[in-house]
Order: C-alpha cells, then structure tokens, then sequence
C-alpha cells in the first residue's frame, strides 16, 4: 500500500461500516473509524481504533452463558417487555436451533448475544468475558474477531464484487488488500463460488448472495456464529442446500452455531433447540418438533 492511494479501502470499509449502521442504528458509529495520512500526504490507511480495547481472542472451551436477560421497549408511554429472566448455556460446538412466532424476540435476542444491542437487564458471557462490560469500542472489537454474522437479508455491497464483499471484513480489520482478497478467494471456493468471485451482488442468484454472505461471516474464523433466519428469503430447494453449507461449515470450522429460524425441518437438524414463547425460553427435543 505505501505509495498509493488505496480508494477501494477507503470507500469501501466507509461504506461498509455506514450500511451496517443503517441496519441497526445501536452499531458503532463511523467516528470508530479513523483516517490517517503518512507524512507524505500519500499513504491513506483505514484502521479499526481500540480505545480501551484488548485482544479478545476466545479459547477452546469458549461458550455462550446467558444468565436473566431481559429486553424492554418502550412503546409510547408504556414499556414492552419483549423477554425476560432468559437463562441458558451453550456448549463448544453445539448448533443451536432458536424457533417461536414473529416478534417472539428471536432477533433481538441474537443481537444482544453478539454485541449489538444490551440488554435492559441481565448478563451475557463468552467464556469468562462479560459482554456488558465491555466499551463500545470493545464491543466492535469482539464483533469482528469473534462473531460471523448471517443474516435473512444478504447485506452485500451492490457496487462491489463477491470477492470484496467478502474481503471486506478484513480490510475493516487493517489487512492489506492483497492479502484479504486472497483469503477472500479461498473462502467463495469454500462455499462454491469461485468461479463467481468477479460478479457483483446484483449478478448472483439469491442461493449464491447468501453463500458470499457466509463466507463473509466466515472470513475472520470466528469462534461464533449468529444467523438470523439465513434462509428466509429463498425457495425451498435453495434453502435446503443452503442450511447444508451451513451445517457443513459449522463442522470444519468448529463453530459454535445459533440458528433462529421459522423451518422447524432446519430447526431439527441442531443439536438442541429453544423456543421463545410469552418472554419465555423453553428447550425441546429436536425430535419432538412437528416436521
């Protein structure tokens, strides 16, 4: 990079980090974000800023503890209790199924298990690490590095290629872009799509934008991974083959997987499931899901 003036870094990772803040308003805001000039003028590097942040990395026998979590909305002059005194554990390695009605709270729950949201009341631990402890430049800290992010809706950059999409949350990182889009390259190989690397967003099937989106979680080897209804929008057939990716990839890469969605057949494919329910959490049986 010293010498030029890397313009895909730059608007790129700016408009990345925007659309996400358009997504969910309660992400980072773009001052996470700094720009720096060499003493030449020449050189523009983007990089992540840690204010107070430390290295995160979650070892071997990292897990998810969620210990009397509650959501409250307030909604005009009353308040939504959307959950409440939600506890449980996941396992290294587990995939866990997460399944109730609409507005159950399934979202809003995997946002605050990935540091996206805090809760009204109520803890949530990635191994000994406390996620409400950390500041909000460790919370982006610990997104990053830490947790792939799935969600119904692609999110991929339309004025980009699939190979930049998924390279993307390196170059958020700090890589060098070379570097990034040869892991990049790697990844759309892991999930079939090499050969669909040069093509944007809008040139990709449904099925193909929400593999570029998983190896787009994927990218930074997560220890986690939070999918949101990850085939919600697709045709049965595609969906099928995409959960199978999904399943696939939670096996290499040693995941740990929590998966919320409305396909019960999906939902009985993980090891374990929770049902939202009333502000509740009830665990069933896999097996005792109605297909």
């Amino acid at each position: 990079m010293t010498g030029v003036t890397f313009n895909f870094l730059d608007t790129g990772v700016q408009f990345f980090m925007g659309l996400r803040t358009r997504y969910n308003n309660r992400l980072p805001p773009r001052g996470l974000m700094e720009e720096h000039e060499s003493a030449l003028g020449i050189e523009r590097v983007t990089v992540l800023l840690r204010r107070g942040a430390q290295r995160l990395h979650l070892t071997d026998k990292a897990c998810l503890r969620v210990e009397g979590l509650k959501k409250v909305f307030r909604s005009g002059k009353s308040d939504l209790v959307l959950f409440e005194n939600l506890s449980f554990q996941v396992a290294p390695g587990e995939m866990l199924g997460i399944v109730g009605e609409s507005g159950a709270g399934k979202s809003s729950l995997l946002h605050i298990l990935g540091a996206l949201d805090r809760p009204s009341a109520g803890d949530v631990y990635c191994a000994n690490l406390r996620l409400g402890a950390l500041s909000e430049d460790a919370a982006a800290e610990f997104r990053n590095r830490e947790i792939g992010f799935v969600w119904q809706f692609h999110y991929l950059l339309p004025e980009f290629t699939a190979l930049e999409n998924v390279a993307m949350p390196l170059l958020v990182r700090g890589l060098s872009q070379p570097d990034a889009k040869a892991k990049a390259l790697q990844w759309l190989k892991a999930v079939g799509l090499e050969q669909r690397s040069e093509h944007r967003s809008g040139e990709l099937s449904g099925g193909e934008q929400q593999r570029v989106a998983l190896a787009r979680a994927l990218i930074t080897e997560p220890k986690i991974l939070l999918a949101d209804e990850p085939t919600g929008d697709l045709d049965t057939h595609t969906a099928e083959s995409v959960f199978e990716l999904i399943a696939k990839l939670h096996l290499e890469c040693q995941l740990t997987s929590l998966i919320a969605t409305h396909n019960l057949a999906f939902a009985r494919r993980c090891h374990r499931v929770l049902r939202l329910q009333n502000g509740k959490v009830e665990e069933i049986a896999p097996e005792a899901i109605p297909v």
